[in-house]
């Protein structure tokens, strides 16, 4: 895949802010009318200027709408490419200028890692997920060191984020069975924890295992 000239992210333009903020409203008037239980911890903790990268574990196809919605900033997400294909979906993904992934393509990895670093370097917040996929109850999935690298790379700190509820509000379609395809009333809980340096690293593996820890740690608290 051709890269273009590294100029400001879409994503970090005027017209990603505008739609940034009309969805965010109509998120959290959901939230307000308790159509959808959540509730975000640790919110503060995300930088409110400067380049950052937010790193949650992946449960639900809602999950990037519950985190992205939580934050106070625009915020650029790596998500797989199926989604510029779906109606309404695709362009709304396209107007925040998000970052499309082909899995199990190199090229297109290597693509989007250096579209997620152009982010960073013009300031901007990046969600990734570092398992790569969803990720039922009772399995486990390593974590892609695309994240540490990229971190390591640019200098940019890192918040973790534990993410739970949203497999019960939108679960897997495998794992569902006779259960409801949507249930509003479970409670999703986005809990941010405190920035992790880079600098106090000197390989992705171990950052890699860090950032896990982290994570598994605010799920549980």
């Amino acid at each position: 895949m051709k890269k273009k000239a590294a100029g400001r992210p879409k994503g970090l333009g005027k017209r990603a802010w505008v739609t940034t903020k009309v969805v965010r409203r109509v998120l959290r008037a959901l939230a307000w009318s308790n159509f959808v239980r959540v509730t975000v911890v640790g919110r503060e903790l995300v930088p409110k200027t400067g380049p950052v990268i937010i790193a949650s574990n992946h449960i639900s196809m809602l999950d990037a709408v519950f985190l992205w919605g939580a934050l106070r900033r625009r915020a650029i997400a790596i998500a797989m490419a199926e989604l510029w294909s779906w109606p309404v979906v695709g362009w709304l993904v396209r107007r925040l200028g998000q970052i499309p992934v082909v899995r199990r393509d190199s090229e297109s990895g290597q693509s989007a890692m250096w579209q997620a670093e152009q982010t960073l370097r013009h300031g901007g917040v990046l969600i990734i997920y570092p398992e790569g996929r969803l990720v039922a109850p009772g399995e486990d999935e390593p974590y892609k060191p695309g994240v540490a690298k990229l971190a390591l790379a640019t200098g940019v700190p890192i918040i973790p984020v534990g993410t739970n509820g949203t497999d019960r509000v939108l679960p897997m379609r495998r794992i569902r069975g006779e259960g409801p395809a949507f249930d509003r009333r479970a409670q999703v809980t986005i809990h941010f924890g405190a920035p992790i340096d880079p600098a106090e690293f000197d390989d992705p593996d171990k950052l890699v295992d860090h950032l896990r820890q982290r994570i598994e740690d605010l799920r549980r608290g």
